[in-house]
């Protein structure tokens, strides 16, 4: 196993001509695509991966500078795909992950042959013409509450971003992984999603983009999906799941499973639909 192999915790599992990637967002780690990996392994050779940062990695290796960009976490991503020795993949990214997967795509649009982007935004917050959900106050509040009492913050954030009560397994599942973060870490990492603005990256996207959002994400508005497929420069189609919340491949897998089998396994035509 290579260094980069190692310190991000890569797996490769499965059996296929097809190499599937799975990028994980925000407070999770590669267990959020538990629901997911047993449906690819037969057709699909999968990799998965943990983002520098999340609980399962060494908290030493992660460089405030370097991830205080999406950059970094795209450097990582084409490092992953080189000592694998991988030259073309399907890239699936969530939340943090997905726009990753944008600005590695630019870097090396000849790596992936698409991008499924789950729960994905260029910009959190709000500007004149453009709602992203949130006011800068509300991310100073959310900052000012993970620093005086880390604990207490994610029994309240949990629920909110998974949608659900606090005794759901999801909700519980979710705790665990923001739970397992160094909190200075994971500040750091929450500061640099809740304050990017990765809007002009979305026309250098040549690679076609397969949007899916949850109908009532309380992180990412409907609006927002509406936005990148709008501003993407390559072909892009948009699918709104009936799910509530910001994970729903952890919250309702049922409803999301199929919907992400069914965009990894076709392709968007000329006109902009789903091949049969």
């Amino acid at each position: 196993m290579g260094v980069v192999e190692q310190a991000h915790n890569v797996k490769v599992i499965g059996s296929g001509k097809t190499t599937v990637v799975l990028g994980h967002g925000f407070g999770t780690d590669q267990s959020v695509w538990k629901h997911l990996v047993p449906y690819l392994i037969d057709n699909y050779r999968v990799v998965l991966y943990d983002n520098m940062g999340s609980g399962p990695t060494n908290p030493d290796y992660f460089d405030f500078e370097r991830y205080a960009t999406l950059e970094g976490y795209a450097y990582d991503l084409l490092a992953i795909l080189e000592e694998l020795q991988i030259d073309s993949c399907i890239y699936l990214g969530h939340s943090l992950s997905s726009m990753t997967g944008v600005v590695a795509s630019i870097f090396r649009p000849d790596l992936f042959s698409k991008l499924i982007l789950l729960s994905a935004s260029p910009r959190f917050i709000n500007s004149d013409e453009y709602y992203g959900g949130f006011e800068k106050e509300d991310i100073d509040q959310l900052c000012q509450a993970m620093e005086s009492n880390y604990k207490s913050w994610i029994d309240g954030f949990a629920p909110l971003v998974i949608g659900g009560d606090m005794d759901s397994v999801a909700v519980q599942e979710f705790s665990r992984t923001l739970f397992n973060m160094r909190p200075d870490i994971s500040l750091s990492v929450f500061r640099t999603i809740f304050t990017f603005d990765l809007r002009h990256f979305l026309s250098r996207v040549t690679v076609p983009c397969h949007i899916i959002q949850s109908s009532k994400d309380l992180a990412v508005p409907v609006a927002v999906s509406e936005y990148i497929h709008r501003n993407l420069g390559g072909k892009s189609i948009v699918e709104v799941i009936s799910t509530e919340g910001h994970l729903p491949q952890l919250s309702a897998p049922e409803v999301t499973v199929p919907v992400l089998l069914r965009h990894i396994s076709h392709n968007i035509t000329i006109d902009h639909q789903l091949s049969q």
